[in-house]
């Protein structure tokens, strides 16, 4: 919910989404196929730097990836070990291995993260509806998105119930309370389902639905040469690097 105001809120808001998605995507898909930290690093700060001058807080962009940093600390820990049959070692080429993994895995979260805080949902759907993706995934896409603040919402409205009965007053009491928040929430969720499709078909749902778009700027062409001497220069360093390092 909270990336979701911040993308709204972004000073990038309004800039061409076409260009802002294929800044992510190229620089990405760069990032993961050369598989080099010091292009990790380098499109690592980049994305940082720009999402954060979008308008994006520094302390709440950190916060935000820290959260899978965690998840890539706790996954990585076994690659740095070898595990012999009676003793277990550290590796030196394992842990830059899995240094790089990190970085790789950060750095490709950083290009979501930039496209995610500085794009609304609607503009990134229209951007993939021009790449003529299935309409069905586009829809499903679109209502996913929307239950998820419609299930925050009845979660915390639960939740808060529970707390002003004394639902949390104990352990035991908080893992039954939580068992009854799923099961409520579960039936809460296919009847609202039910409602939003009921209220579709009394608006005359023809089994599409029209995505508006924000505010349509033109790309601007020192954004275009920007990004293309960008990811121009990550690419040839890349190959350099793959052959002659």
């Amino acid at each position: 919910m909270i990336i979701d105001k911040l993308s709204y809120n972004s000073k990038l808001r309004y800039e061409n989404a076409e260009v802002k998605f294929a800044f992510a995507v190229i620089t990405l898909l760069i990032c993961v196929i050369s598989r080099f930290t010091v292009t990790a690093i380098i499109v690592l700060a980049v994305t940082g730097i720009l999402t954060i001058k979008s308008g994006i807080p520094v302390f709440r962009y950190l916060k935000f990836l820290s959260i899978p940093l965690a998840f890539l600390f706790l996954s990585t820990i076994a690659i740095i070990f070898d595990f012999k049959p009676f003793y277990i070692t550290i590796n030196k080429n394992n842990i830059f291995y899995a240094l790089n993994l990190i970085l790789t895995s950060l750095s490709a979260v950083s290009c979501l993260y930039f496209l995610a805080f500085t794009t609304t949902i609607m503009d990134i759907l229209s951007v993939l509806k021009k790449l003529k993706c299935p309409k069905i995934i586009l829809e499903l896409m679109l209502l996913i998105y929307r239950f998820i603040f419609i299930l925050l919402d009845t979660a915390y409205a639960i939740s808060i119930a529970q707390n002003a009965r004394l639902g949390n007053i104990n352990y035991k009491t908080s893992l039954k309370s939580f068992g009854i928040l799923g099961s409520s929430l579960m039936l809460k969720a296919i009847k609202r389902s039910q409602n939003v499709y009921i209220s579709m078909q009394a608006r005359c749902y023809d089994d599409t639905i029209n995505i508006l778009s924000s505010k349509k700027a033109k790309p601007k062409a020192k954004h275009i040469i920007m990004i293309t001497l960008f990811d121009g220069f990550l690419l040839i360093f890349s190959i350099w690097s793959k052959f002659f390092l």
